[in-house]
């Protein structure tokens, strides 16, 4: 048997025993390839796109799972920050709560110091007051009994020395 190419020109294509063989071969080649090696190889491509969409689910939801977890990171950052806010606030208060109660105490010993010192300048001035009045008081006496020329008793010596204090104190040293 011989056959013709389509295109016009003479080919020739012999069947013979061998081409039967071939094709005979080839077909249960096919027929053992689809039975046996077929559907192990349709099992691995399933087994393996199963694989992968389990990993993908599983990338999926580790994605949403760190999502979740830095959303949380987030939200524990923004209350530590506020935390620290709100101790730099109060540490800020209490500081100036500190710094008013030093500025209180320290007026207050001022206050104190001052009056102490008013205390004493009045003390020391009622003393040399004092002093003057006693000196000015003997030096009456000593110069009443000059002019006098006698010896005062004790009350004329209390009213004398009275009346020249009075004198002194009110700055009317004539009479």
């Amino acid at each position: 048997m011989t056959f013709l190419a389509s295109t016009g020109t003479a080919g020739v294509i012999e069947i013979n025993g061998t081409v039967i063989v071939e094709v005979l071969t080839f077909l249960l080649m096919l027929a053992v390839l689809a039975r046996y090696v077929y559907p192990e190889i349709v099992k691995v491509a399933e087994a393996r796109q199963r694989e992968i969409a389990e990993q993908l689910r599983q990338a999926e939801q580790a994605r949403a799972e760190a999502e979740a977890r830095v959303k949380e990171a987030q939200a524990r950052l923004e209350d530590s920050r506020k935390t620290a806010q709100q101790v730099v606030d109060a540490a800020n208060r209490s500081a100036e709560q500190a710094r008013q109660d030093v500025k209180q105490k320290a007026e207050e010993e001022a206050q104190r110091i001052t009056e102490s010192a008013r205390r004493e300048i009045e003390v020391e001035r009622e003393r040399a007051l004092q002093s003057a009045r006693d000196e000015v008081a003997g030096l009456v006496v000593i110069a009443t009994e000059k002019v006098i020329g006698e010896t005062l008793d004790l009350t004329k010596h209390r009213q004398l020395i009275e009346r020249a204090i009075e004198e002194v104190a009110s700055g009317d040293g004539s009479r």
